[in-house]
């Protein structure tokens, strides 16, 4: 249940962040779901290891590399997902910040839930 509810939380957030950041469009809520879904199993396989090769230079900038990766995986995503649109390295690096930031106060409110329900 709550891997279905981050899912749509996530797809609900592309479309928000498309209307907000220029550079950033979702076409339907048909492709945002497909969008996040992908994005969800970039996360999950190709990200740790773009974290791995990456970790000198994740520790020179303190982890906010990491934003870079976030966005490079947004880009590679929009290139092969139909409707969903990206266009510079900026917009790219604002979504992937706004994306963490949803998903902080996600992962906050299913914690909380889940201890309410303990």
């Amino acid at each position: 249940m709550k891997l279905i509810l981050r899912w749509l939380i996530n797809a609900l957030a592309l479309l928000v962040v498309a209307q907000v950041i220029t550079g950033f469009s979702v076409d339907t809520f048909y492709h945002a779901l497909i969008a996040a879904l992908v994005l969800g199993l970039l996360n999950a396989i190709i990200r740790p290891l773009l974290i791995l090769v990456t970790l000198p230079v994740n520790i020179l900038t303190l982890g906010l590399f990491i934003f870079v990766i976030n966005a490079f995986l947004l880009w590679f995503m929009s290139t092969f997902i139909a409707g969903v649109t990206l266009t510079g390295f900026w917009s790219a690096i604002a979504v992937a910040i706004i994306l963490w930031a949803v998903s902080v106060v996600t992962n906050q409110l299913l914690k909380t839930n889940e201890k309410i329900s303990a």
